[in-house]
């Protein structure tokens, strides 16, 4: 008799207990409670705001949060910028209003709260210029991105012995520098790491394309200069050849140097001059006409008598 009972009882709490998908086992849900439920009753409630009475209706268990989303409306106030105060102390958003004991017919007062305004204006400023630097990083992204494709193609070109024209790798350079200097501009302050985590990524992958530019540059100079017929530097063969040719020039102009170091030897350089008895004789020559005729008036004498014949 006794197991008996046991098992009825153990069937009878299987009744009323399921298992949750989870697998938890928890008591057995009524899917007719929600319509057999009642309802909770509405209350009227009267602000006052200025010399303004407003009269809500409202859910007795509901909180004054949502009263105060209620009031938005006739008054024109941001529900974060209201302060309402029931029975002399200002009631907090998340407090129901039926365990403060607000019945039907209550009296409030709804004041501006201008600290709470001077807060959201701030949290919405930052917001905005959090929003603004996210988005300027984005389209830096884009950009970056449709760059990179043209750096993988000149890469696969220069990778299969293509040549590629040294203004096309300078001016991507360029435009890669440009955005770099942009992403330098978009300060971001505060604890946002999110944006400041975007930005670095950005710079770190245009840094990495730049350097790939670089190498591929240099690349491509030195397979056009090859190809144009530049001389590259000489290797160790062709110089050893070289001194190789030209050995028997240096060692002749070394045997000159050597032989004209041993005339040199042999002369004797001096400073006392010697003195010489027969001098030459220095013959005075006559001042010429023309500067003893300078100073005196030359006279002309004419023969007049032929004139008078």
């Amino acid at each position: 008799m006794m197991r008996m009972r046991e098992l009825t009882s153990v069937k009878e709490k299987n009744n009323e207990l399921e298992v949750r998908p989870g697998g938890m086992l928890v008591q057995k849900r009524d899917p007719d409670e929600a319509l057999n439920r009642i309802p909770p009753p509405t209350i009227r409630v009267r602000v006052k705001y200025g010399s303004i009475y407003h009269q809500m209706i409202i859910n007795s268990t509901a909180t004054f949060g949502e009263l105060k989303k209620m009031l938005s409306g006739p008054t024109g106030l941001h529900h974060e910028d209201q302060k309402i105060i029931y029975k002399d102390k200002e009631r907090a958003s998340k407090t129901f209003l039926d365990v403060v004991g607000v019945k039907d017919r209550s009296k409030m007062v709804l004041l501006d709260d201008p600290v709470s305004r001077e807060k959201r204006y701030v949290e919405a400023r930052r917001n905005a210029k959090i929003a603004k630097a996210a988005k300027a990083v984005s389209d830096i992204g884009l950009e970056v991105d449709r760059l990179a494709g043209q750096v993988s193609a000149l890469e696969l070109v220069i990778s299969k012995g293509g040549k590629v024209v040294d203004e096309t790798m300078s001016n991507l350079i360029e435009l890669l520098m440009n955005q770099l200097l942009k992403l330098d501009e978009i300060k971001v302050d505060g604890p946002y790491g999110d944006v400041n985590q975007q930005k670095k990524l950005q710079v770190e992958k245009v840094q990495k394309f730049v350097e790939t530019l670089d190498v591929l540059k240099i690349k491509n100079t030195k397979r056009n200069r090859v190809n144009n017929g530049v001389p590259t530097a000489p290797n160790r063969h062709q110089s050893g050849r070289s001194v190789e040719k030209f050995a028997p020039i240096a060692a002749a102009s070394q045997q000159q140097e050597m032989s004209s170091k041993k005339t040199l030897r042999g002369v004797v350089v001096t400073t006392q001059w010697e003195t010489f008895d027969s001098l030459p004789t220095i013959i005075q020559t006559p001042p010429s006409t023309s500067t003893s005729m300078t100073g005196e008036t030359i006279q002309h004498n004419f023969n007049w008598d032929l004139l008078l014949k």
